[in-house]
């Protein structure tokens, strides 16, 4: 360049490759298909997350030398019992005791306007009480309930296919074990089976520990307002029980309710209702909880609720429900993978680790050499297990 002449400008070229493109596109074409089916796929989320569930329990009948066949029979058999009967004796005690709720509406409404005039601060929402009107919100709730019964009609129904689906997974599990290890190179088998079972393990030992938890929520509930002298506790019960899915937001969609209907029997009872609450609350998440979890969810409080909240603002309840485990599962992959976060240096077990996944994959590879992928994913299960085993013990 002559000195006094203007800088040629620079030209900078992206250019794609023919792989690059395809991937790119395959990429655009499978989330547009996620987006479009949707509902398919939470329908195969949930009957894997069945399968998860149920798994080990037939394992455990399996090993007192059921057959696969029989024992994956007799789980089913005994869940679609006991669901018939849990609903069989919840149900219709929940609806008559709700109606009874409502018909006690109103004394309800004016014992409690009458001590909320007694305090400065309660005199505003008393007026607001007291002239609540009732032809709105009875037709805003109808409307609701239309689409609400619609909605739960759907819900049945992908329950039910749900369950069907899982059936049929845990029947034919070493041919689609085998479809699934046949697409993934043989050298990352063992850390597929790894990915599997742990991922087995957070997601039945998280439903297992919401069923627990939640019935625990629901007896001490209705011991409590029984206790107390407390109409309809049945119903609060239940209503309680189903929202303590929701850590740390189940107690105050719990709590109102039921303070709510103690007060018609006086401050005393509500206090107590209100104060017990708040210890078994505490104990649940402080006791029970990691009791009932164990090992499977292994996340500080800070990624609980960040988690909860994420969850929350993408899926709404769907969302809050599968954080929990969603974010464990991605915890686990990272640990799995032996992905280095930044910042994070290679410690010495880490490399440790590395070494034994090595091992482990030289060792797989000879073992099935020539093998068809159904009886080669059977033997990475086994290392796997073997593995987890070793583990465990040290």
């Amino acid at each position: 360049m002559s000195p006094g002449s203007a800088p040629q400008p620079r030209v900078v070229r992206f250019e794609l490759s023919g792989s690059t493109m395809i991937t790119l596109f395959m990429v655009g074409v499978g989330i547009w298909l996620s987006f479009r089916l949707l509902s398919v796929l939470l329908l195969c989320v949930a009957a894997l997350i069945i399968v998860a569930t149920l798994a080990p329990t037939v394992s455990w009948l399996e090993t007192r030398r059921l057959p696969r066949g029989w024992a994956i029979a007799l789980v089913f058999t005994l869940l679609t019992i006991s669901s018939v009967l849990v609903v069989g004796l919840t149900v219709p005690a929940f609806l008559a005791q709700v109606s009874s709720l409502v018909d006690q509406e109103p004394v309800i409404r004016a014992a409690l306007v009458e001590r909320l005039e007694g305090s400065h601060l309660g005199s505003p929402l008393a007026d607001s009480l007291r002239t609540m009107d009732y032809d709105a919100v009875l037709h805003s709730f109808g409307a609701s309930a239309f689409g609400m019964s619609r909605r739960l009609i759907e819900v049945f129904a992908y329950c039910v296919g749900a369950i069907f689906l899982g059936l049929y997974v845990m029947i034919d599990r070493d041919r689609l074990r085998g479809g699934l290890f046949a697409v993934v190179p043989r050298r990352q088998h063992i850390r597929l089976s790894r990915v599997m079972m742990n991922l087995e393990t957070i997601v039945g030992g998280y439903i297992r520990g919401q069923l627990i938890t939640c019935g625990l929520m629901g007896a001490f509930m209705f011991v409590l307002l029984t206790a107390c002298g407390v109409k309809n506790a049945l119903a609060l019960a239940v209503f309680g029980g189903v929202a303590d899915v929701l850590p740390y937001i189940g107690i105050f969609l719990t709590m109102g309710p039921a303070v709510v209907a103690a007060m018609a029997r006086g401050p005393l009872a509500a206090g107590v209702v209100f104060v017990l609450m708040l210890v078994y609350e505490e104990l649940e998440s402080r006791l029970l909880v990691p009791l009932v979890y164990g090992r499977a969810m292994r996340l500080p409080s800070s990624m609980v609720l960040l988690s909860l909240v994420t969850g929350t603002a993408l899926g709404g309840v769907v969302g809050a429900l599968l954080a929990l485990p969603v974010a464990a599962a991605i915890l686990m992959l990272v640990n799995e993978l032996r992905v280095e976060l930044p910042g994070q240096s290679e410690a010495i077990e880490s490399a440790e680790l590395k070494r034994k996944d090595d091992l482990g994959e030289r060792e797989y590879e000879r073992r099935t050499e020539g093998m068809h992928a159904e009886e080669a994913a059977a033997i990475a299960v086994e290392m796997s297990d073997d593995r987890k085993a070793e583990e465990e013990s040290a």
